[in-house]
């Protein structure tokens, strides 16, 4: 497994992106779905990664700065094909690490709220992140569920 910084324009990336739009619009409200799209994730404040095995692609994640000592992560997705690879933990690890190499003191997330999202609470948990209050632009306390860890 390799991760690579991505400028999100391979077209299995795109593809990649438009299939975690799509899944998040099935099982969130339409209010609540906070995903990033393409351009979303070209922005200046925002560094994305993605994860391969030779030419397939296992996953990507983004870290988007929200002040000079906070990140969030932002538009993690494990490709269908390739779950239960440690694809997920693998991201989960590489961002946190940016996120202490940049100087970041807190790294914090938002995800949904019902079963579909029961995987990423697990993940998260284990790697450390505890439950907080919304932060940066969120106020969905309906749906969202929001962690962070201090770094």
């Amino acid at each position: 497994m390799r991760i690579e910084l991505d400028d999100v324009s391979r077209p299995e990336v795109v593809a990649l992106v438009e299939y975690h739009l799509r899944s998040m619009h099935e099982i969130s409200p339409p209010d609540s779905v906070f995903a990033l799209d393409l351009s979303g994730l070209k922005h200046a404040d925002v560094t994305f990664w993605t994860v391969w095995d030779g030419e397939d692609l296992l996953g990507m994640g983004g870290l988007k700065q929200l002040s000079a000592e906070h990140g969030e992560i932002k538009s993690m997705r494990t490709a269908p094909t390739a779950l239960r690879r440690g694809v997920a933990r693998a991201m989960l690890d590489h961002i946190v690490r940016e996120a202490g190499a940049r100087g970041y003191r807190r790294l914090s997330l938002e995800t949904g709220s019902n079963a579909p999202f029961a995987p990423a609470w697990a993940l998260y948990e284990r790697a450390g992140f505890l439950p907080c209050a919304p932060f940066g632009n969120y106020s969905d306390i309906r749906f969202s569920r929001y962690f962070s860890i201090e770094l």
